[in-house]
Order: C-alpha cells, then sequence, then structure tokens
C-alpha cells in the first residue's frame, strides 16, 4: 500500500452503479482488497436488505438514514461483518457517507 492525499472537494461527483436512481459517488482508493469512496444518497433513496462477501464500514458525515429500522446521523459509524444481511437501507432526506468495504477473506 502507498500513502494517497485527496482533496474530495476537487472530484465531481459521477453516478453510482448498482445503487438505486440519483446515488453519487467519489471513488477515494480501489486495491485489489479493498475500496474507500464517498456515497451521496438521494432523497427517497431505498434499497433492499443485503448481504455482502466483504465487511463494510459506514461513517455518516451528513444527513440521516435508516437501516434495519435504526435512524442514524452525522458522526454514527456502523461496522457491517461479512454476509451479515443489513437493511432495508433508507433515506428520506439524503445523506453523504464514507465506505469502506475489506474484500479479505480470513
Amino acid at each position: 500500500m502507498k500513502e494517497l492525499s485527496i482533496n474530495c472537494e476537487k472530484m465531481a461527483w459521477s453516478e453510482a452503479a448498482g445503487y438505486p436512481d440519483g446515488t453519487k459517488i467519489k471513488r477515494l482508493r480501489e486495491e485489489k482488497e479493498s475500496k474507500t469512496f464517498l456515497l451521496k444518497l438521494p432523497a427517497g433513496f431505498n434499497e433492499e436488505a443485503h448481504s455482502h462477501i466483504h465487511t463494510e464500514q459506514h461513517f455518516i458525515l451528513e444527513g440521516e438514514c435508516e437501516s434495519n429500522g435504526k435512524k442514524c446521523g452525522p458522526g454514527f459509524y456502523r461496522l457491517i461483518p461479512a454476509h451479515a444481511n443489513h437493511g432495508p437501507f433508507i433515506s428520506e432526506r439524503g445523506a453523504t457517507l464514507l465506505v469502506t468495504m475489506d474484500f479479505k477473506i480470513e
């Protein structure tokens, strides 16, 4: 792994493939075993319950969202272990999250 510094404010948002319409993404880091990105959820965001083969971490930077019936706002951190079902995941007003995915299989 090498050192990386990025000014996210200068990056453009792009469409987040695989997410509900209107979801935007800024890819900060993509390596073989991990990814880090900013995810901007639009108002009315709704994603069905699902699971992944990797560990996922969320840190809410702004806005509010709800997952597994629990409302989460700025400063909220969540670790979702591999294969754990999570969701539905909704945001009535929209939110911005820092997301990290760890693809290491132990």
